[in-house]
């Protein structure tokens, strides 16, 4: 991530609005009830943040956007809320990870207070992905959100359905 998208996602994250009732009838269309739950108990930026990267990738891929990876896109952020950090604690925990380097995560996410919270912030894939797992989302989904940002010779996922969610979030 540059540093332009990671101001452009934090002065987002301060706009107010919701998602329209529109765009909010085609996400439950691509979300089983469970995944909906998951997508709804995001915070109100972060559903905003899926909704434009979800249409990205739809536009990117086309007829290969199958609900399966376009709920991938929605809930590629889900494991966010495990973290139970605001913006100003997601800011605090994306330098931290940029600092000392994201693979002190799993370390700080064993200590307990913001520490911990960091680290649950850092992991947010993995965690996304666990929680899609246990909640019996399809495998290309779970896959997609644990390994979009993986480098392609560690992805089991097509690389052009992972590049296209990394790319459509990264815009």
């Amino acid at each position: 991530m540059t540093a332009g998208h990671l101001v452009r996602r934090f002065v987002g994250s301060l706009a107010p609005g919701t998602v329209a009732g529109d765009d909010l009838a085609w996400v439950d269309g691509q979300l089983t009830e469970r995944e909906g739950e998951l997508w709804r108990s995001m915070p109100r930026a972060d559903r905003r943040h899926s909704l434009a990267v979800a249409r990205r990738v739809q536009a990117a891929l086309g007829a290969e956007a199958t609900r399966p990876v376009l709920a991938a896109a929605l809930l590629h952020d889900v494991g966010k809320v495990a973290s139970g950090l605001g913006t100003y604690g997601r800011v605090m925990a994306t330098l931290s990870g940029a600092v000392a380097g994201r693979d002190m995560a799993e370390a700080w996410s064993q200590t307990r207070g913001v520490t911990r919270r960091i680290g649950l912030y850092l992991r947010h894939e993995e965690l996304g992905a666990d929680m899609l797992e246990l909640d019996g989302s399809e495998p290309l989904t779970v896959a997609l959100v644990r390994e979009h940002s993986w480098p392609d010779d560690e992805r089991s996922v097509p690389g052009h359905l992972a590049d296209a969610l990394r790319a459509a979030d990264d815009a």
